[in-house]
């Protein structure tokens, strides 16, 4: 009896290995596992981690307390979290007082916005007359060429309507969205990872990159488009989740209480509008608004969203997923994003539109009543031919500019912080503008942008890490954030001639920090590990951890622009190329 049941054993584990796709058999000798069979109820929507009771037990916490620390913490820990990086980037904003690097554009730009509804030109001293008259100055009224969208310019507009046209004005708003980023990323990667631990540490992380800090205190727009890209990222993955949830409580379960895969609700079933696509949707089309380069996000996450349907539907039992989503999914998908992209961005120009279209309005809104009078598509608005053209233009800018620049770099250094951008540099004599009387030979004061550099260091390990858990553990949580990230990065890589900056790199920033976090969780161990496994990996992730914020810590001075004894400037120079 028992040699049959063995013999039985072993045809049924060979027929199950015979079935199994020709991919996965191959991918095996590289590390590949298929996914443990379970109740579809726990695959489609997966519990999130709890705190053993042997970490309570060693706390001396009661059960009861513990729960409700437990509870509390979904919440509690990502706005400690996000307290610590609201201190750090509002402590001394308006320092510099100074108009650094390209806020001479985006500063005045947003406030001739939220004035005239659109950007002029400034006489050659209009910073020093802005920074001397605390922000009383005249605006002018000659309609100046720019070259990006406006949502950014009226976000920091925003900021300087509520606090005035000085330094602390116009970088109030970056600093608030790089604070309330942090707590995106930290509620983001919980519900990522199901953990409050490891979401909480990707948060952190951001927290105390200097890159994203030195963002969060100047008025540039790339701040701004990381914060759209992110927001959408949530709302997507907060949609994955919602579909999920509305298949799991569509499948029967069987006799034993067991929700199986079922074929017929998995291709049937509709998800209705799905509100947080339509706000991811709104918000890419913020991304657009702000700068163009939003526009290859949302053809990634377009992709991924898809993507993430027909592996629901597969889970759920579809035997034919994509003719399912097909069906299904994707025409409301696009109606949700694309059009809705395009509609927000259409709607950012409104200031633009509404200028007269007599000469004094906008840069190229009299264009269509003027040169282009006898062109194409006369039938279409003036105002809509106008814009077309203004974008034409653009683009013929943006796809030629080579001028050189001292501080431009190519994006194969950017993941290892090759060229750091520097926003603002004074050397001050020793006891003079806050350089000790000791300081020697002189101090410097600047303002760098350079992510922090172990950070970033490791971040190039957790990248490979996430391509290698996706690739062949198939973790589509690997996959989403090597989709941020490659949707943020390589279509830099087309445009290598260009004159492009490190500092673009903030717009991918958090799928690294998503990543670092990921592959900390690895270093800690898996939740069935020995104790000895779990010290080991504690260790070694904590040390990580405490480097990188020292590493942060010892920087701070170049984020800040505080003045610090010259010799101390070149001890943080670490590469030939930061200088």
């Amino acid at each position: 009896m028992t040699s049959t049941a063995s013999s039985m054993d072993t045809r049924q584990s060979q027929a199950t290995e015979e079935q199994r796709p020709s991919w996965q058999q191959r991918l095996r000798r590289f590390g590949y596992t298929a996914e443990p069979r379970s109740d579809v109820r726990d695959r489609l929507v997966p519990p999130y981690s709890r705190p053993g009771p042997r970490l309570w037990a060693v706390l001396g916490l009661p059960q009861d307390l513990a729960v409700r620390i437990t509870r509390w913490s979904a919440w509690g820990g990502p706005l400690l979290v996000t307290l610590l990086a609201g201190l750090l980037r509002f402590w001394n904003l308006g320092s510099p007082k100074a108009v650094i690097f390209d806020e001479t554009y985006y500063a005045k730009d947003a406030w001739a916005l939220i004035h005239r509804g659109f950007e002029v030109n400034w006489a050659k001293n209009a910073n020093d007359l802005i920074l001397q008259n605390n922000g009383n100055v005249p605006i002018p009224t000659d309609a100046a060429y720019v070259v990006h969208p406006p949502v950014g310019k009226y976000v920091i507009g925003l900021g300087e309507w509520l606090f005035g046209f000085t330094p602390f004005g116009w970088r109030f708003m970056p600093a608030l969205l790089g604070t309330l980023s942090v707590l995106m990323l930290c509620r983001i990667g919980r519900r990522l990872f199901r953990s409050t631990f490891l979401g909480c540490l990707a948060g952190a992380l951001m927290a105390v990159d200097g890159l994203h800090f030195v963002m969060s205190r100047t008025a540039l727009l790339d701040q701004m488009v990381m914060f759209f890209v992110l927001a959408a990222f949530g709302c997507l993955v907060i949609d994955r989740d919602r579909t999920r949830e509305r298949l799991a409580a569509a499948l029967p379960p069987d006799g034993d209480g067991v929700v199986r895969p079922n074929a017929q609700v998995a291709e049937t079933t509709r998800f209705g509008l799905r509100p947080w696509r339509w706000a991811a949707g709104l918000f890419l089309g913020l991304a657009i608004g702000t700068k163009w380069n939003g526009l290859y996000v949302l053809a990634a996450f377009c992709l991924m969203a898809v993507l993430w349907d027909v592996g629901s539907r597969r889970v759920a039992g579809a035997r034919h997923p994509y003719k399912a989503v097909l069906k299904r999914d994707t025409g409301l998908a696009f109606l949700a994003t694309v059009p809705v992209a395009l509609v927000t961005y259409l709607a950012s120009w409104t200031g633009w539109i509404l200028s007269p279209d007599d000469g004094s309005g906008g840069y190229f809104r009299n264009w269509a009543a003027t040169a282009g009078k006898d062109g194409s598509f006369s039938w279409l608005p003036d105002w809509l031919r106008s814009l077309w053209h203004y974008e034409q233009e653009v683009y013929q800018f943006h796809v030629g500019l080579s001028t050189p620049h001292t501080y431009q770099s190519n994006p194969w250094s950017w993941i290892v912080v090759g060229r750091p951008v520097s926003y603002f540099y004074e050397d001050p004599a020793a006891g003079t503008d806050g350089c000790p009387v000791d300081a020697g030979e002189k101090c410097a004061r600047e303002v760098l942008a350079i992510g922090t550099p172990l950070l970033w260091w490791a971040a190039a390990f957790a990248v490979l890490y996430v391509l290698w858990r996706w690739l062949f553990r198939r973790d589509w949580r690997a996959g989403a954030i090597a989709c941020g990230i490659a949707a943020g990065y390589l279509p830099w890589f087309m445009y290598q001639e260009r004159t492009i900056f490190f500092f673009y790199a903030v717009v991918f920033l958090p799928f690294l920090c998503l990543a670092l976090a990921m592959m900390i969780g690895a270093i800690l161990g898996p939740p069935g590990a020995t104790e000895r496994r779990r010290v080991v990996g504690a260790a070694g992730a904590g040390a990580l951890v405490l480097l990188i914020t020292w590493n942060f810590i010892y920087f701070f001075p170049l984020y800040t622009g505080q003045p610090i004894p010259i010799d101390d400037w070149r001890s943080r120079m670490w590469l030939d190329t930061w200088v």
